[in-house]
């Protein structure tokens, strides 16, 4: 690789994540004929054609997608290769990426994060939220935190939190449609569907004892975001799956009630995922262990 290759990595990288001439211009802080002509001038340099281009947007061509993976891939073992050599300093220090859900990342996360920031001044803290799942290395973050299990055994995972699930409903739904006791029951009954990563859409799984049912649920609404789908549910439009932490003050209040309780869910416990315990710079080791103490703290408190 040249030596000046580094940085036409990082361009492309930003570039193809954003899937904009403007916006990278405008992230870069240059023009936008700056950036074409940079991009023109890689596309000559390698002798292959990188990027469709139209008027508002870019495609990658099957050379550009080869060319991101790998500049990917060679980006991170360089950060990998200097957080390694710096991990030795005493002080944390540098740029801290974070990835969380929305709704737990922001009534959650986000408080951490700033107590973190106050505690370490000289460690800079991005947190991303999103719903779909996401590449640690590929997409450059240090931390993940999520709930359930990743099916990535090449991450390590810590566990931060018990977290059940339940399915419950409104005290008014189940006046006019009547409670469910058994699995069968349930496919006379409106469901409320949270669309949710790689979960088998619509399919509920229910345990009593040792027998386990899958159950197909169907319902007049359903969003990939976990707060409407509760706002939904508040409002009468079904039974709904959610977890303990998320029902939780409305089960308290009478605004929500469990329905089936004789039967179990999978847990959705929350984890912090990481890439490896070997060479951890100082700044993830000390998020790690106080991301840890907080939870563990409220824990003793509950």
């Amino acid at each position: 690789m040249k030596t000046d290759s580094a940085p036409d990595l990082t361009f492309f990288v930003l570039l193809a994540k954003l899937g904009s001439m403007s916006a990278t211009a405008r992230e870069l802080g240059v023009t936008p004929p700056a950036v074409t002509k940079r991009l023109s001038l890689m596309e000559q340099r390698l002798g292959v054609r990188l990027v469709n281009r139209t008027t508002r947007r870019i495609s990658l061509t099957n050379e550009g997608e080869s060319y991101l993976a790998q500049a990917s891939h060679i980006l991170h073992q360089i950060r990998e290769m200097e957080e390694s050599v710096a991990s030795g300093r005493a002080a944390p220090k540098g740029l801290l990426r974070v990835n969380a859900t929305p709704g737990f990342g922001r009534t959650r996360i986000a408080p951490i994060v700033s107590r973190f920031a106050h505690a370490y001044p000289e460690v800079e803290v991005e947190l991303h939220l999103t719903d779909r799942p996401i590449s640690l290395v590929e997409e450059a973050y240090d931390l993940a935190i999520r709930f359930g299990e990743l099916p990535d055994t090449r991450l390590t995972a810590r566990k931060l939190m018990a977290n059940r699930r339940f399915l419950c409903a409104s005290p008014g739904y189940i006046r006019k449609a009547g409670e469910p006791h058994t699995p069968a029951e349930l496919h006379r009954h409106r469901c409320i569907l949270h669309r949710q990563n790689d979960d088998v859409y619509g399919s509920w799984r229910l345990q009593r004892g040792k027998v386990e049912e899958l159950v197909k649920v169907r319902g007049a609404v359903s969003s990939n975001d976990g707060d409407i789908v509760m706002l939904w549910a508040l409002a009468g439009h079904g039974i709904v799956q959610r977890s303990e932490w998320d029902a939780a003050r409305y089960l308290a209040s009478g605004r929500l009630r469990q329905v089936m309780r004789d039967y179990t869910l999978p847990d959705a416990d929350l984890y912090l995922y990481y890439l490896s315990r070997q060479n951890q710079p100082a700044k993830v080791r000390a998020f790690i262990d106080f991301i840890a103490g907080e939870f563990e703290q409220a824990s003793n408190l509950a």
